[in-house]
């Protein structure tokens, strides 16, 4: 995230997190670093979780709800990242995808970070196979392994 937010500008794209720990942390850290601002879109749970330290305070919004936060998430997103995760990942994700399917929300770059995890637990060719979705939906995603592949993916669907 870093080196991408420090190469352009940060009114057109800003990092949005879920602003916990982990990766959603290393994020807002990558931004930070080069003095980009990044916002955290906090969810209230009994189990989890704080805001991290690196999400520009002013920043920094608390949801009680899953469908507010899916909602700010996606309003103004130019690109979808999601990296391995559990079933707020997964409902996320599924969300992402089935508004930009149903063309709810124009389309952007829907990215997953590390193929054999995603591989390993959805299996989308079986999903057009049964006829659940078209096999022209596969196109939505694309999987990746580094930052670097991702960004070409999103530099290229913009034309940057």
């Amino acid at each position: 995230c870093g080196v991408h937010s420090a190469a352009y500008d940060h009114q057109e794209y800003v990092v949005v997190t879920g602003g916990g720990p982990g990766v959603m942390e290393a994020g807002n850290l990558g931004a930070s670093e080069v003095g980009a601002p990044s916002i955290g879109l906090n969810i209230m749970l009994p189990h989890e979780q704080a805001p991290n330290p690196y999400v520009t305070p002013e920043l920094s919004f608390n949801f009680h709800y899953f469908a507010i936060r899916k909602m700010h998430f996606l309003m103004r997103a130019k690109a979808v990242a999601v990296f391995p995760g559990g079933f707020g990942t997964l409902d996320e994700m599924f969300e992402a995808l089935t508004l930009i399917q149903t063309k709810r929300m124009e389309r952007i770059p829907l990215i997953l970070f590390s193929e054999k995890f995603w591989r390993g637990i959805v299996n989308f060719e079986a999903l057009a196979d049964f006829g659940t979705i078209s096999p022209k939906d596969l196109e939505l995603i694309s999987f990746v392994e580094t930052a670097d592949q991702a960004w070409k993916i999103i530099a290229d669907f913009y034309g940057l």
